[in-house]
């Protein structure tokens, strides 16, 4: 594995945990083979581990310890990593759709931290595990923290690719200044993704099988009371293997209630950026929803209610003929942006302009909705969704086409999963190979 994806602990702490295993010679040879200094592990990002008998284990027990190999042998995992380590070997797949979306732990994250001098350390791989941070810390309090929704996949050859990593990158700087946090570097942030993705590498299914969800997260994890920025932050990666978003297949239509009660976002927020405190406000309308049979939620502008913004996890798309409709944005974190700039978003507006369509990022009426031949929802987590119905006060608009999605939905879902997964051509350089 790169040099990047190695699990570093202090010298005397790497000693002693091999030597307590009865493994006084390897430990030896380990520490004459590490001749730069390793990086400490902060106390309160790593679990505590005790030596047994039978080899390492976790005191703090997870529904993943149990089916974890001793930390030796994930420690060797990660340092001599092989292509057959790589293999997708975890579970079995065919359970992946059976379980909660999300829902499964992995072995490993990466983990990189902040003080007060706003320089951020290099990437380490740590054990997965929880994160004791103090009552006072900002994100608890004030909700100082963004996050990132990104995907590792399987070529049909086996390879790992993830995608676009470099724009998740960008938009955690924009979100990080608006939330006065100093922004992580992008080869900071590339390297902590790498790592992650690799040091979980048997998690990532089978071509066709799934994805391994990755999801970075930035927070301000030191101890402050004051409305203030924290003195200190956090920035981690870590990862799950997840299948399709919504119930059934990647195709099944959804069904959205158009909002009209709540809104999401107002110009002059946060509804640009990716902040942690955007999403638990969602919670209740979209359980409502889900309560009266609906898939999620359509949003509405705040000031008129009439204007499509985004659906709770994803942007939309409405089509009429050759032309493809999406609500417009600014970019960059910009204060008027009241849905987000989807990395998704960005690459099916050109593969659709490529495919012949004509995009309008501009304000959508809803009634623009009613009218179309077909819509759909983008995003990392959804990919991309046809919807099969929209309510709205009772009032409801229906699609209904053979197999699930329209034309326009079919290409773009064809031609965007393609890239994604090395079956057709990348001729913009989107997919980064990381084996």
């Amino acid at each position: 594995a790169p040099r990047s994806s190695r699990l570093t602990l202090r010298r005397g702490e790497l000693a002693m945990t091999l030597t307590t295993c009865g493994a006084p010679l390897l430990g030896a040879l380990l520490l004459a083979l590490l001749t730069a200094p390793s990086a400490a592990f902060a106390p309160s990002l790593l679990p505590t581990f005790r030596a047994g008998a039978a080899g390492l284990r976790r005191t703090a027990a997870t529904p993943a310890a149990a089916r974890r190999a001793p930390a030796v042998a994930s420690l060797r995992s990660v340092l001599d990593a092989t292509k057959e380590d790589h293999a997708p070997t975890a579970m079995d797949w065919e359970e992946l759709g059976s379980k909660p979306w999300g829902s499964i732990e992995t072995d490993f994250m990466s983990v990189c931290t902040c003080e007060s001098d706003g320089k951020w350390s290099k990437a380490e791989v740590v054990p997965y595990g929880p994160l004791p941070v103090s009552p006072r810390a900002a994100v608890l309090n004030y909700g100082q923290g963004i996050f990132e929704g990104m995907k590792a996949q399987r070529t049909k050859e086996g390879k790992i690719v993830i995608f676009r990593p470099e724009k998740n990158s960008a938009r955690t700087q924009y979100g990080c200044k608006r939330l006065c946090m100093p922004p992580v570097p992008t080869d900071i942030f590339l390297d902590a993704i790498k790592s992650a993705v690799l040091a979980n590498a048997k998690w990532v299914p089978p071509h066709g099988q799934g994805s391994l969800y990755l999801r970075p997260l930035i927070i301000g994890t030191g101890p402050i009371l004051g409305l203030a920025p924290a003195p200190s932050y956090t920035f981690l990666v870590y990862v799950s293997p997840v299948g399709s978003y919504f119930k059934g297949s990647q195709m099944t239509p959804i069904k959205l209630k158009v909002e009209d009660e709540y809104v999401r976002a107002a110009v002059g927020g946060s509804g640009g950026i990716k902040a942690v405190g955007n999403y638990a406000p969602t919670l209740q309308p979209q359980a409502k929803a889900k309560a009266e049979g609906f898939d999620n939620v359509l949003y509405l502008d705040a000031k008129e209610g009439k204007y499509l913004e985004e659906v709770g996890t994803s942007n939309v798309f409405v089509v009429k003929g050759k032309t493809i409709h999406t609500p417009g944005l600014t970019g960059g974190g910009a204060p008027e942006d009241t849905i987000l700039e989807g990395v998704t978003r960005d690459s099916v507006i050109q593969v659709a302009r490529d495919a012949g369509y004509e995009v309008i990022e501009d304000r959508v009426d809803r009634q623009l909705l009613w009218d179309a031949d077909e819509a759909f929802t983008v995003g990392t987590a959804v990919v991309v969704s046809p919807i099969g119905s929209v309510s709205f006060k009772g009032d409801v608009k229906s699609w209904d086409f053979p197999e699930g999605a329209g034309p326009a939905t079919k290409t773009v879902y064809e031609t965007l999963t393609g890239i994604q997964t090395g079956r057709v051509p990348d001729p913009y350089g989107w997919t980064v190979y990381l084996d």
